[in-house]
C-alpha cells in the first residue's frame, strides 16, 4: 500500500495536500522564547515553521468524504506561491472532485475551506459538485461575527458563506455521526467549533486531527499555542486531554499539518510524549 493511503478496518484514509505554508518562529509562536526551541531544531526550517495543507479523502460506508479543503487556488497576482495544488494531488492520485459526497470542515480557518467553491466568471460555485458541506454551528456563526470574522476567517465571505445561498450547508453541533464509521469530537479551542474526526472500523481507530495540533513539539510541549488558537487556554486543555486520550487508547493519528502525509502515533519514552511518523 502507498504511503499516503493506511487503512483503518475497512475504512481507507488518503493524504492529500494543497502544499506547504511556512512562517518565521516567532511570528507563529510569538509567546515561546526562542531559546526553547534549541531542543527542538529538527522541526524546524531554517528559523521557520512549515506546515503542510493536508486533506484527507476518507472511503467509508460506501461515502467518500473529503476533510478540509486547503487553501485555494494559487492568486493570479502571486502564481509562484507554495500552495493551491489539492486538485492536482487529485489528479496525481487519481481521484475525481465529482467522487466526493461530503466535505467534512474540522474548522473555518482560510486554510481549511479554500477550495470549497469555484469562482465561475463572477458566480460561485461548489469546487465538489455532488458534495455537501459540513460546518460546525459555532464556528459558522464566529464566521459571521463583524468582529472576528476579518481577522480569523477572512476568505469566509467568498468560500464559506456562500454555501448556504447553495443550499449546501450540514450543521454539526457537538459530537455528531457523520456515517456509521465516523464521528466527529468537539475540540474546541482553536476555534469556538473546532472538530476532530474519529474514525472507528472492526475495532480499529484512527483521529483526522485537524489544528489541535500545528507541529509535532506541541505533543511533547502541549502547553505551547500559537497565534492562530483563538482560546489559548482552552486550546491548552484540549490538547492535553486528546493527547492522553490518542496515547492511552493508541489510536492512529492524520495530522494534516505534520509533514507529510501525516500518519504517525503518540509515544512514550523515558517518560514523555512523542509523535512517531509511520
Amino acid at each position: 500500500m502507498p504511503d499516503h493511503v493506511i487503512r483503518v478496518g475497512d475504512v481507507e484514509i488518503m493524504a492529500l495536500s494543497d502544499g506547504t505554508l511556512e512562517f518565521d518562529l516567532c511570528n507563529f509562536f510569538p509567546t515561546i522564547p526562542e531559546e526553547r526551541w534549541r531542543p527542538h531544531e529538527a522541526h524546524l526550517h531554517d528559523h521557520h515553521v512549515r506546515f503542510n495543507l493536508g486533506s484527507y479523502l476518507i472511503r467509508a460506508d460506501g461515502r467518500t468524504i473529503l476533510v478540509d479543503t486547503g487553501l485555494g487556488p494559487r492568486p493570479k497576482e502571486t502564481p509562484d506561491v507554495p500552495w493551491g495544488t489539492l486538485l492536482k494531488d487529485f489528479q496525481a492520485k487519481g481521484v475525481r472532485v465529482d467522487e466526493i459526497d461530503m466535505v467534512v470542515m474540522t474548522h473555518l480557518h482560510r486554510d481549511h475551506v479554500g477550495w470549497n467553491l469555484t469562482d465561475a466568471g463572477g458566480r460561485w460555485v461548489p469546487t465538489f459538485p455532488k458534495a455537501r458541506y459540513w460546518v460546525s454551528t459555532k464556528d459558522w456563526e464566529a464566521c459571521h461575527a463583524p468582529d472576528i470574522q476579518p481577522t480569523r476567517y477572512p476568505n469566509a465571505p467568498s468560500c464559506v458563506w456562500p454555501l448556504a445561498d447553495l443550499g449546501l450547508v450540514e450543521f454539526m453541533d457537538g459530537e455528531h455521526s457523520v456515517t456509521r464509521s465516523i464521528t466527529t469530537v468537539p475540540s474546541p479551542g482553536h476555534t469556538p467549533g473546532h472538530m476532530c474526526i474519529l474514525v472507528t472500523s472492526r475495532g480499529e481507530r484512527a483521529l483526522v486531527l485537524g489544528d489541535a495540533a500545528h507541529n509535532p513539539v506541541q505533543i511533547q510541549e502541549p502547553d505551547w499555542v500559537s497565534r492562530a488558537d483563538m482560546d489559548p487556554d482552552l486550546t491548552r486543555q484540549t490538547r492535553r486531554a486528546l493527547i492522553e486520550r490518542l496515547e492511552r487508547e493508541q489510536i492512529l493519528v492524520a495530522a494534516g499539518h505534520f509533514q507529510a502525509p501525516g500518519f504517525g502515533r503518540i509515544v512514550r519514552l523515558e517518560g514523555r510524549r512523542y509523535w512517531r511518523g509511520l
